[in-house]
């Protein structure tokens, strides 16, 4: 089964028109974007937008096979022209199944959202599924009995819609995750691709034939990844977005409830707020089990609090608890952590501040604490397949 891009942006392209933001004044040459379609053996157009008929031509496609048009999402806007001879758009509803004469099944899927998804299956018994812009598969309790040979989906507007695909088997390790319905959240180009590499998905231009199938080009998810920077500077936002596309995270607070202390709470509690419901958390400084256990991606926020909990167990804040054992005790428990890292065999994402680069500390406490972080976060990145520094809500690639 073949499957031609016409567009893979948003409803109303990338650019959007009259749009002055910075994502949609850099979204040129490959990075522009018409609205999705696709255009599935050269017979089954899934949603007709706009130019479909001139996308296919430049392709070295023609519409003139075309047998059924299919919508997943209403339309805004003026009324689409439909090019000669094409039959009639529709929308198909929840869980009917079409069966072409070209030997193409397709089932309508349910979503959480206004829009259908498709599931289509070719004359060879590959399957795809095609999500609508903003939408997410409901009534996925059970597991299926095979995954998707291509999923093609709105990853960055409802990366939760991925997870809970993963979650029941629908997308596995050889699924071909395509990102479509591309809006200006995210700039194109590189930021693009590093953020969708992160989730397991990639994007391609308009008129891109692939073939389902080919599992050459689907990216790896980094096992052991490391995000660094300083106060406020999104490094939690961006390890959280990291795994928001797969299931049952484990979120680990080192930071404790720190009781009476409201200003810690409000933080907490946009923490909390921030991620996925189906997220579980767990909050302990004792991350040796947890990287050791086998289970789902976990998620440690961060490393920093964890150093200020060892060092207070070894007596770091005392010069003769730390000249007489504290200093050992404290490089012993970081070579515990690391070695833990370095043997884990689940997808880990942790978070660390990035202090060294600012004032140095007036007291010698403060001086110890920036020197012993540096060498933690030295001693973790080096266990770790990406590295990352967020500056500015930027993410800089340090390694990986």
């Amino acid at each position: 089964m073949e499957v031609t891009l016409l567009g893979t942006g948003a409803p109303a392209g990338l650019p959007r028109p009259d749009c002055p933001c910075a994502a949609c004044a850099t979204a040129l040459g490959p990075d522009a974007r018409a609205a999705t379609a696709l255009l599935v053996d050269g017979a089954l157009l899934l949603d007709l937008t706009p130019g479909a008929a001139f996308a296919a031509a430049r392709a070295g496609h023609s519409l003139g096979g075309v047998r059924q048009v299919l919508l997943s999402h209403p339309h805004d806007g003026p009324p689409v022209e439909v090019p000669a001879g094409l039959p009639q758009p529709v929308r198909v509803p929840d869980g009917r199944e079409l069966t072409l004469l070209t030997g193409h099944r397709v089932r309508a899927v349910a979503m959480d959202a206004g829009g259908t998804g498709y599931a289509v299956t070719g004359p060879d018994g590959r399957r795809l599924l095609y999500l609508p812009p903003g939408g997410a598969p409901a009534g996925l309790e059970t597991a299926t009995a095979e995954s998707y040979d291509m999923v093609l989906a709105d990853v960055v507007g409802r990366p939760d819609a991925l997870a809970r695909l993963r979650a029941v088997g629908s997308v596995g390790p050889t699924t071909d995750v395509l990102a479509v319905h591309l809006d200006h959240d995210v700039p194109p180009g590189g930021e693009l691709r590093r953020r969708l590499a992160a989730a397991g998905a990639r994007a391609v231009p308009d008129g891109t034939t692939l073939v389902v199938g080919a599992y050459e080009d689907v990216p790896d998810v980094p096992r052991r990844t490391l995000v660094l920077g300083g106060a406020r500077s999104g490094k939690s936002v961006e390890a959280e977005r990291r795994l928001e596309s797969f299931p049952d995270v484990l979120y680990v607070a080192t930071g404790g409830t720190r009781g009476g202390d409201t200003e810690w709470a409000v933080r907490v509690a946009a923490h909390r707020e921030r991620r996925p419901g189906s997220w579980r958390t767990s909050e302990t400084t004792d991350l040796v089990p947890v990287l050791a256990a086998d289970g789902p991606p976990v998620l440690i926020d961060c490393l920093s609090l964890w150093l200020t909990d060892v060092m207070d167990e070894v007596g770091a804040w005392d010069d003769a608890e730390w000249a007489g054992g504290g200093e050992k005790a404290l490089r012993e428990r970081v070579r515990e952590l690391t070695e833990a890292v370095r043997c884990a065999r689940r997808t880990v994402v942790a978070v660390s501040n990035e202090v060294g680069s600012g004032i140095v500390p007036a007291t010698a406490s403060g001086r110890r604490y920036r020197d012993e972080l540096g060498r933690l976060n030295t001693a973790f990145a080096a266990e770790c397949e990406q590295v990352l520094l967020i500056v500015a809500g930027q993410a800089m690639v340090l390694r990986g």
